[in-house]
C-alpha cells in the first residue's frame, strides 16, 4: 500500500520496518510498544509488517514517533537521523563556560601553585563523587586562576601550564557530561588544554589532555578521527608514558580506551567490533603490566576498568548480550572499590544493556543502584533522563521507585 505525505509517497511496508527497527534499538517488545500506543501486539505486528489496510495514518505515525522518540522524518526516509536539538546545560555547566571567554584585567599575583594544586584536588574529588553542583561552583574560579599563573609563571613555566592544562582538561571532562548542549565548548576547551600541556612539554599531561580532544571529536560525530588522534599520540608518547611508572602507564591505557570508546561510536559492523575489541585488549596489556587498580591522576585505570569499558563497548554498539557477557568478568569487591563517578556509569551501562535484552525489571534496579550512588549523574544527564523514560515506557507497572526517578527526571510516570 501507499500513501501520500506533504506531497511524498511512502510505502507502508518500509515505514512499518523503519518502526520495527527504532522500537527494537528502545528496547520495547513488540507488547511494549503495542500498550504505549494502545493497541495491541497483534495490530503492532501488522503495521511492522505493512499489512494495515487503513494505516499509517499520520495520526498513528505522529503518535509513534513521540513513542520512540524520533523526529516523525525518521519514519518517512531513510536518511540518516539529524542529531537532536540540544538541551539546555544546568546552570553549573553554563557557570564554566561564561569564564572561558572572560578576560582578566587583574593585575594581582596568582594564587601560589600549591594552593591551587589543593584546590584542583577538591574539583577532581567532587567530580569523581558526582558533585557537579559544588563542581560548577568552584571550577570557575580556578579556571581563572590557573590560566593567569599560566601567564605569570616564569622559572616554574612548565609546572604552571601542566597544571593549567589539567583544570581544562576537568573542565572539559565535565561539559562532556552534558553531550551536544556543550559539545562546542568542551571541545574549545580541550583544544586549550593540549596547547597547555604541550607548552609544559610533560607527556602524562600530553597524553591525558590528547584523550579529552579524541573525545571531543567523539561527541563532534567523527569516531574515525577521535580513534586515529587517540591512536597517534599513543604510539608518539608510548615510550615516554611507560617509563613515567603507574602515572605513564595509567594515562597510556585511558588513551587506548579512549580508542575504543570512539571505535564504538561508529556504525556497528564486524570489523569496527574487532577494532574497537582491539583497542580494549591493547589497554588491557598496559593495565596488566600496571599490575592494580589505581587512581593515578583520577583516571582509575587498571584491570576492572578496562572490563568497565567493554561493557561500555558492546552496550554502545546495541549488543546487549555481550555487554552482559563482558559484565560477568566484573569482581564485585573491585567494582565497590572505584569511584561513585564509575560505579554509577556502569550501572546506567547496565541498564541499557538489560533493557536491550528486554530485562526490564533488572534495568529499573541498575538505574535505582546509579541514582542511590550518584542522584546528579542520572537526574542531571539528558542521556539518562532519555534512559530512564524507556525504562518507564517497557515497563507495564513501574514500581513506586522507578516512578518517583522518573519524577524527579521530570519525567510523567
Amino acid at each position: 500500500m501507499r500513501a501520500l505525505f506533504w506531497g511524498r509517497v511512502v510505502e507502508d511496508g518500509r515505514i512499518g520496518r523503519r518502526i520495527a527497527y527504532w522500537r527494537e534499538r528502545r528496547g520495547f517488545t513488540q507488547a511494549d510498544f503495542g500498550r504505549l500506543m494502545g493497541q495491541t501486539r497483534r495490530w503492532v505486528q501488522d503495521l511492522e509488517g505493512g499489512q494495515r489496510q487503513q494505516d499509517p495514518r499520520l495520526s498513528v505515525l505522529v503518535r509513534a514517533a513521540e513513542v520512540l522518540r524520533i523526529p516523525l522524518e525518521q519514519l518517512l526516509t531513510d536518511d540518516p537521523p539529524a542529531s537532536p536539538p540540544a538541551a539546555t546545560p544546568p546552570a553549573e555547566a553554563v557557570a564554566v563556560m561564561d569564564v572561558l571567554y572572560r578576560d582578566d584585567e587583574s593585575e594581582d599575583a596568582p594564587l601560589p601553585t600549591e594552593a591551587l594544586r589543593r584546590r584542583l584536588i577538591y574539583c577532581c574529588e567532587a567530580f569523581q563523587a558526582c558533585h557537579y553542583v559544588a563542581l560548577g561552583r568552584d571550577l570557575p574560579s580556578l579556571l581563572v586562576q590557573s590560566r593567569r599563573a599560566a601567564a605569570w609563571a616564569g622559572s616554574e613555566a612548565g609546572e604552571a601550564h601542566a597544571l593549567h592544562s589539567r583544570v581544562l582538561q576537568l573542565a572539559a571532562s565535565f561539559l562532556h557530561k552534558y553531550g551536544s548542549a556543550t559539545a562546542v565548548q568542551a571541545a574549545v576547551v580541550a583544544d586549550r588544554a593540549l596547547a597547555a600541556a604541550e607548552r609544559s612539554g610533560d607527556p602524562v599531561a600530553i597524553g591525558a589532555a590528547s584523550r579529552r580532544v579524541a573525545k571531543s571529536l567523539m561527541y563532534q560525530n567523527r569516531p574515525a578521527p577521535a580513534v586515529d588522534f587517540a591512536l597517534s599520540a599513543a604510539g608518539r608518547l608510548r615510550e615516554a608514558l611507560t617509563v613515567a611508572g603507574p602515572l605513564g602507564l595509567s594515562t597510556l591505557g585511558m588513551l587506548y580506551l579512549s580508542a575504543a570508546i570512539s571505535a564504538s561510536a561508529a556504525e556497528r559492523s564486524p570489523a569496527a567490533v574487532a577494532g574497537a575489541t582491539g583497542h580494549a585488549d591493547q589497554a588491557n596489556e598496559v593495565a596488566q603490566r600496571q599490575g592494580a587498580d589505581l587512581n593515578e591522576d583520577w583516571t582509575a585505570f587498571g584491570p576492572t576498568n578496562v572490563v568497565l569499558h567493554r561493557v561500555d563497548v558492546m552496550a554502545r554498539f546495541e549488543d546487549g548480550w555481550s555487554a552482559l557477557e563482558a559484565a560477568d568478568g566484573l569482581d564485585p569487591e573491585a567494582l565497590g572499590n572505584m569511584t561513585r563517578e564509575r560505579q554509577a556509569q556502569h550501572h546506567i551501562t547496565m541498564a541499557r544493556a538489560q533493557l536491550l535484552t528486554r530485562r526490564k525489571e533488572d534495568a529499573a534496579a541498575s538505574l535505582l543502584k546509579a541514582d542511590w550512588l550518584a542522584p546528579e549523574e542520572v537526574v542531571g544527564r539528558q542521556a539518562t533522563v532519555d534512559l530512564v523514560k524507556d525504562v518507564v515506557g517497557a515497563t507495564p507497572i513501574p514500581g513506586r521507585d522507578l516512578r518517583a526517578l522518573a519524577v524527579r527526571c521530570g519525567l510523567r510516570a
